[in-house]
């Protein structure tokens, strides 16, 4: 049995709480991530939202999510390539309006070749502000 007394307290717990916008931080893939929801900013301990951008002409590294799964609304930008697999075999476009889901341990590239910023809302079962994110630069030569 577990003493209360040395259990650290969620300041949040039993009540709800409003998040204001946080600072952004680039991604060690590549991505900027705009936090809300956190272990950090209201004590989660089971779920992140934030938003997510990928700047004009550019591309996240290959990469997976070990451990964690993600859900992205694409809420801005023209659309971008979501490539994903094993040997990233498969390509699909994503536009606003689309949803995505990234299974857990699931190799992808995001690229956008657009003009424009690309804003992505996202959720995931990882709290964490900072995910767990294992970079495959062996399949990085993979997407033009």
């Amino acid at each position: 049995m577990t003493n209360q007394a040395t259990q650290p307290k969620n300041p949040y717990a039993g009540t709800a709480k409003v998040v204001s916008g946080s600072g952004s931080h680039v991604a060690q893939q590549g991505s900027v991530y705009r936090s809300g929801v956190s272990a950090q900013s209201v004590g989660s301990t089971m779920l992140w939202l934030g938003t997510i951008s990928l700047p004009a002409g550019r591309r996240t590294s290959a990469h997976r999510h070990e451990g964690h799964e993600t859900a992205l609304l694409m809420t801005g930008g023209q659309e971008i390539e979501i490539w994903s697999g094993a040997k990233l075999e498969r390509c699909e476009m994503v536009r606003p309006g689309d949803y995505l889901f990234i299974p857990a341990g699931v190799p992808h590239v995001a690229v956008n070749r657009s003009p424009e910023d690309a804003e992505f809302l996202g959720a995931r079962n990882d709290p964490a502000a900072n995910e767990s994110v294992v970079l495959m630069p062996e399949l990085d030569e993979i997407v033009p």
